[in-house]
């Protein structure tokens, strides 16, 4: 059965506005539009541009404590991620999440070109404006549990302590250690949170026994 993207209309006596987001069909079908990490970047960056990704990738170092966290994951994460090769905020970020599947095989990343899908792009804003990277963090069976970007709060208070108001950097210059450190912390956490509201559904704990 095909997926439509398109938003429907307000039912009658409905709020004014309020019409229905993707539903779990769209959001799989977006999701199977989007890419792997590293074909995403075989598709839509530039020779320098990977360069730039695989050296942040490099450079994002898991803690054991961190490692282990990620191997008790057992409920299946699809993360649908809106990025752009070009931008400074993916190259420092969404690196992070290959190594997070790396070591949870239950969290399956794709990336998703910013202007590939602007039907499914337009519900991922953020203050009202296209930003990226923004993450969708969906169930099993794409129900969707979080959305979160375009920063985490270490790199919005690295930012505004750097150059408040600034537009988004080209990421030539990678983040200090601690800095990207710190960001990996911010997504884990979020991404931890995420498996513990899959882990204790009651919708998912019946499906699967457990």
């Amino acid at each position: 059965m095909s997926a439509s993207f398109t938003t429907t209309t307000d039912a009658p006596g409905a709020v004014p506005g309020a019409g229905a987001p993707p539903t779990s069909a769209a959001w799989e079908a977006a999701f199977a539009k989007a890419l792997p990490y590293a074909e995403f970047l075989a598709a839509h960056a530039t020779a320098d541009q990977r360069t730039r990704w695989e050296a942040v990738r490099e450079r994002v170092v898991l803690t054991a404590a961190q490692r282990q966290l990620l191997a008790g994951f057992v409920r299946r994460m699809p993360v649908l991620v809106l990025a752009g090769a070009w931008c400074g905020d993916c190259v420092n970020q969404c690196p992070i999440f290959a190594r997070f599947a790396e070591a949870a095989p239950v969290i399956e990343p794709r990336f998703l070109d910013r202007d590939a899908l602007p039907e499914i792009a337009v519900h991922l804003k953020v203050c009202g404006g296209q930003r990226v990277p923004v993450a969708a963090f969906f169930s099993e069976d794409f129900a969707p549990v979080l959305f979160f970007g375009d920063r985490t709060i270490s790199a919005y208070r690295a930012s505004a302590a750097a150059q408040l108001g600034a537009s988004c950097s080209s990421g030539v210059a990678p983040p200090a250690a601690d800095a990207l450190a710190a960001t990996t912390a911010d997504w884990l956490e979020q991404v931890e949170r995420v498996q513990l509201i899959l882990r204790l559904s009651a919708r998912l704990r019946e499906k699967h026994g457990d």
